[in-house]
């Protein structure tokens, strides 16, 4: 396959895709007529109208939970296409990946000094 129909191909899945979505959001908005009503834009928690704004603000500890969980999700997200591709690349790979890791865990050395890995 040359790299031209490799392109097309993957015009063509894009287009496709794209189409399939839209015709989905043209039939749900056909089906799912929406209707306003007056109980629909209260805030209430299980049945209950909620006492405190809705609008509230986070701690900002929460970010440093926020960013170790990206870091070990992005960890992981690139580990199966690096195992995959590991016994055809070699040594390199495995270096790399050491470069990543070694990234990744001072970062986490950082958010355990800033005592993200303390329990509140």
């Amino acid at each position: 396959m040359s790299e031209l129909e490799q392109y097309a191909l993957l015009l063509g899945l894009t287009v496709g895709t794209t189409g399939f979505i839209l015709s989905l959001y043209a039939l749900a908005r056909v089906i799912g007529k929406t209707r306003q009503e007056p109980g629909k834009d209260v805030p209430a928690s299980s049945g209950q109208l909620s006492r405190d704004p809705v609008w509230v603000r986070y701690h900002a500890r929460y970010y440093g939970y926020a960013l170790l969980f990206l870091a070990f999700d992005m960890e992981m997200a690139y580990m199966y296409p690096w195992a995959v591709v590991y016994k055809q690349v070699g040594l390199i790979a495995l270096l790399d990946m050491g470069v990543f890791l070694a990234i990744l865990f001072l970062g986490l050395l950082y958010g355990w000094s800033q005592g993200a890995l303390r329990r509140q």
